[in-house]
């Protein structure tokens, strides 16, 4: 199933464009194009960390940014109009909607992008510097073997089911994913061919949508993590239980079991695989529970 987002959105902000950019934009057009993508809600704490970390990345290509303001109550758009303001010379696009969660304001972007490649970056993450240097490098190294490509968070090792190969590289699979999911959002570049033969996010939904979409990725695209630390993420908090969506357990549970229902409507996972899957993310939902519960009382 591939899913297309029908987000109406008012205003549309773009950079200015200098008659010296415009000059520097026609000797690099030949350069490859990342088109990043940045959902926004309530980020004015932290999207300027988040831009800036774009604007200190090694790759000497083109960067597109596409920022998605998700109908913020804080100041967020008026920060980013600011950093826009005092940084010209980056391709950033600023579009504003109502609030419809973090996969609609992603399809906004995706549909809007024009790049080779799609990363993904949320709000409150920062790129490495050398990210994108690596993984578009390990792209082209692995021309027709590699489709989508995830990295590691800061503090983040590869854990079973995924195994190292040669160049510091785990496949990821449809039943690695079932088991676990490495690969946070703001970790993954995608070759734009993903976008035409997968879609984009299930727009309705807001919780384990990650998952969701590298699963239907996964049928008909090569995808690999590089073991390098090259994100950090939430401001280095906990995976769950503290930052961003994530923080809501519960749902993510709901978001999960959707996962669930929907491969096996898809015919990907038979009846007692189901009843199996079901009971081992209720399990990891408890465990989760307790693990929160624990970190909680510990103060972290």
């Amino acid at each position: 199933m591939k899913y297309h987002s029908d987000a109406l959105f008012r205003t549309e902000f773009l950079t200015t464009k200098k008659i010296s950019r415009k000059i520097i934009k026609a000797v690099y057009d030949d350069r490859m194009t990342v088109s990043v993508i940045i959902p926004m809600y309530n980020s004015e704490q932290s999207i300027i960390k988040c831009l800036d970390s774009v604007k200190s990345q090694t790759w000497a290509g083109n960067f597109e940014i596409i920022i998605v303001n998700d109908g913020s109550t804080d100041q967020s758009a008026e920060v980013v109009l600011d950093y826009m303001a005092q940084n010209p010379d980056l391709d950033i696009t600023l579009i504003h909607q109502h609030n419809q969660g973090v996969s609609k304001a992603r399809n906004v972007a995706m549909e809007r992008s024009k790049g080779e490649f799609i990363a993904l970056l949320d709000a409150d993450d920062e790129w490495l510097p050398q990210k994108t240097e690596k993984q578009i490098n390990t792209f082209e190294k692995y021309a027709t073997e590699i489709d989508f490509l995830a990295c590691l968070r800061t503090g983040q090792r590869i854990l079973f089911p995924y195994k190292l190969a040669e160049d510091k590289l785990a496949k990821i699979s449809f039943r690695k994913l079932m088991i676990r999911n490495e690969a946070q959002p703001s970790t993954v570049i995608i070759r734009r061919r993903v976008l035409e033969n997968t879609g984009l996010f299930d727009p309705e939904q807001r919780y384990a949508e990650d998952l969701n979409y590298w699963l239907r990725i996964s049928q008909k695209n090569k995808m690999y993590i590089l073991a390098e630390n090259l994100v950090f993420a939430g401001n280095g908090k906990r995976t769950f239980g503290v930052s961003g969506l994530s923080a809501n357990l519960t749902e993510m549970e709901k978001g999960f079991q959707k996962n669930l229902s929907e491969m096996y409507r898809a015919g990907r996972i038979g009846s007692s695989e189901l009843i199996i899957y079901s009971t081992f993310y209720s399990l990891k939902y408890v465990f989760r529970l307790f693990r929160n519960l624990f970190y909680t009382l510990k103060g972290k």
